[in-house]
């Protein structure tokens, strides 16, 4: 890069420069799926970007800080798309379902960072930790309200992490290649959140628990 390309890159606007951190982070997270966490480099990411390395290092400074960045811009996303679905809308358990898959369908590189890797120093980067939990909530929030309002039972931050379990878990299948040809993905998604729907159902009618026959008696 020319001194006149330097000065020219460092005189970007901030929604340039956001602008630029966005990008690097998308095809960053393409390449760290292909290429592996220990195939990754920041010489290769300058490649695949079409720019210096130096460039790279300006926006991060090390893989790390890029993988926080690329993690808590999923976070971040994601917690959005589920903010999106209308509050107290009667649909709402299945549109925060539908809105969860989509991202995932529509981000699988950066979805599979966000949850396939975890950074043993994550409380070095508050923006990450924040994100994640924003997005969290986002998953654990609807489910809350259906406790108040009677139609769940149990505690609403464990539920939260029942859901959330069921339908990253069908995710993550899918993107393995793991789920059986005969049944399509929707139909899998369905049928589990709908069992789990009716089995934590509050007021649902419990079968009485068999017990053998009283000898004596013989009831």
């Amino acid at each position: 890069m020319t001194e006149t390309q330097v000065r020219k890159t460092r005189a970007r606007s901030p929604e340039d420069r956001e602008a630029e951190r966005e990008r690097l982070c998308r095809v960053a997270a393409r390449l760290f799926v292909a290429e592996g966490e220990a195939g990754f480099s920041m010489r290769a990411l300058a490649a695949e970007a079409g720019c210096s390395p130096m460039a790279a290092y300006r926006y991060f400074e090390t893989k790390d800080d890029l993988l926080a960045a690329i993690r808590a811009r999923g976070f971040r996303r994601l917690a959005d798309a589920l903010e999106s679905v209308a509050a107290g809308d009667r649909r709402r358990a299945r549109d925060i379902g539908e809105a969860y898959v989509r991202f995932a369908d529509e981000n699988p590189a950066e979805y599979r960072l966000m949850f396939d890797l975890s950074q043993p120093d994550e409380a070095r980067y508050p923006d990450l930790v924040e994100a994640s939990q924003q997005a969290r909530l986002g998953m654990s929030k609807y489910v809350r309200e259906m406790v108040e309002a009677g139609v769940l039972a149990g505690d609403p931050e464990l539920l939260g992490y029942v859901f959330w379990a069921a339908i990253h878990g069908l995710i993550v299948l899918r993107l393995a290649g793991r789920l059986p040809k005969d049944h399509d993905f929707e139909t899998l998604r369905r049928t589990t959140l709908g069992a789990l729907m009716r089995g934590l159902r509050a007021g649902r009618l419990r079968r009485p628990r068999w017990r053998p026959p009283c000898p004596s008696t013989g009831r």
